[in-house]
């Protein structure tokens, strides 16, 4: 063990007299520990919090959209389909149809998005049929001979929390009803209207999806809106999401006009530009913590620079060096905030662990959009907040350790 190393484990050692600058240097490796610890925990939050948004939303929707400018619709979507499919790095394609409704009941109504799709293709695209609850076997048959759903053309699928609103549950009939397109009936003009069956409940842990989205299927669709053969747009999946916006770009060029794209990223740009931004911020405002503790350090190391006077006029006096002496507080102060930091991520880790597994804390869905608090801890957050742990400690000890080796042995041990 290095002369300097040793001789800073034996002054963190306290002795009967030494009792309150023990207790003070107890004090700033807590500071240091929950410093740590909370910065571990809320990064984990907000973490986990980007993590489950993300993957909620594109379990809903696809990496990319493509659509076509017009109120026309897409024509000939088959076709289409084989261009986007040729692209490189799309994993899968599907045709979906997209409009604004009212739902009714005997028990009330609600707006939603409605929307049209195959089912066959959208299981590759989205992960939507991994999130039913409830399923009506005669109108939603599930997988079987290699099959996959089959969505009768009569069935509705709906959101559970939508389904609450409503009051209904599996077998109830639903009206849908379109606010343009008024059709002539012999009592004057009425909304487009047409009656479902509920045929699945579906739930993906995300407030705005579940209480907002329905889906019948693209024939269905195509009759009540009076679309023809035409759909709203293709929705594609990638094999990396964030080559999305290359993709789309590939996928534009080689369609050209008027078609377009719309990755996930431009769909929710300001959403995930915020989280990221109050994760910075979060950051910077809790890591003061850590800052506060480095004071201590500070405080702790000058007091025992003076009770130490005697000892350092002693040590100079038998051959040590001002550097060795520096070096010597400069280690003190080290494993104040080692011992902090390795205590701190240990807590830290502890709580997110019991968190993530055992969802200690819940939220309400209607407000955060997601059940319980998430977390995910990264390595990349781990290492950020123990560096700066270790670098604010260091810093922390150049003051208290540059005046212990100006100390003068002649003046330290005159009276000793």
């Amino acid at each position: 063990m290095p002369f300097e190393l040793f001789v800073a484990l034996r002054y963190l050692k306290a002795r009967r007299k030494q009792t309150f600058i023990s207790l003070i240097t107890l004090i700033s490796i807590g500071g240091v520990a929950l410093g740590v610890m909370a910065l571990i925990v809320v990064l984990a939050v907000m973490s986990g919090f980007e993590h489950d948004l993300r993957a909620k939303i594109l379990g809903t929707n696809a990496h990319l959209w493509v659509l076509r400018y017009g109120d026309r619709g897409m024509e000939a979507a088959d076709r289409t389909q084989e261009q986007v499919r040729s692209v490189p790095h799309v994993v899968a394609v599907s045709p979906f149809t997209y409009h604004q409704v009212m739902l009714s009941t005997d028990r009330g109504a609600s707006g939603a998005v409605l929307r049209g799709l195959q089912l066959d293709s959208a299981q590759e695209v989205t992960a939507l049929t991994r999130s039913f609850t409830d399923v009506n076997p005669g109108l939603l048959k599930r997988p079987a001979d290699g099959q996959g759903w089959r969505l009768d053309q009569d069935g509705i699928i709906i959101g559970r929390a939508l389904a609450g609103n409503l009051g209904i549950g599996l077998g109830a009939r639903v009206n849908v009803i379109s606010p343009f397109g008024n059709v002539l009936t012999p009592f004057g003009m009425a909304p487009r209207m047409k009656g479902f069956t509920v045929a699945g409940i579906f739930e993906v842990g995300m407030y705005e999806y579940d209480s907002s989205l329905a889906y019948i299927t693209i024939p269905a669709a195509q009759q009540l809106f009076r679309m023809g053969t035409a759909v709203t747009g293709i929705e594609v999946k990638l094999d990396d999401l964030y080559r999305a916006k290359e993709v789309g770009a590939e996928i534009q060029q080689r369609l050209g006009f008027p078609y377009f794209t719309r990755d996930w990223m431009q769909m929710h740009r300001n959403l995930f530009a915020a989280l990221k931004l109050e994760k910075i911020a979060m950051f910077v405002i809790l890591a003061m913590i850590i800052l506060v503790a480095a004071f201590n350090i500070v405080s702790t190391l000058i007091m025992m620079v003076m009770d130490k006077g005697a000892e350092i006029g002693i040590l100079k006096s038998i051959g040590a060096t001002s550097r060795s002496i520096m070096s010597i507080f400069m280690a003190e102060g080290v494993v104040i905030g080692l011992v902090g930091t390795v205590l701190g991520t240990a807590a830290g880790a502890l709580i997110c662990h019991l968190q993530a597994t055992y969802k200690i804390v819940r939220i309400r869905g209607d407000v955060y959009l997601l059940d319980a608090l998430p977390i995910l801890m990264k390595g990349t957050d781990l290492s950020l907040i123990a560096s700066s742990a270790l670098a604010l400690s260091f810093l922390a000890t150049l003051y208290p350790s540059w005046q212990a080796s100006k100390l003068d042995p002649v003046v330290a041990i005159r009276y000793e």
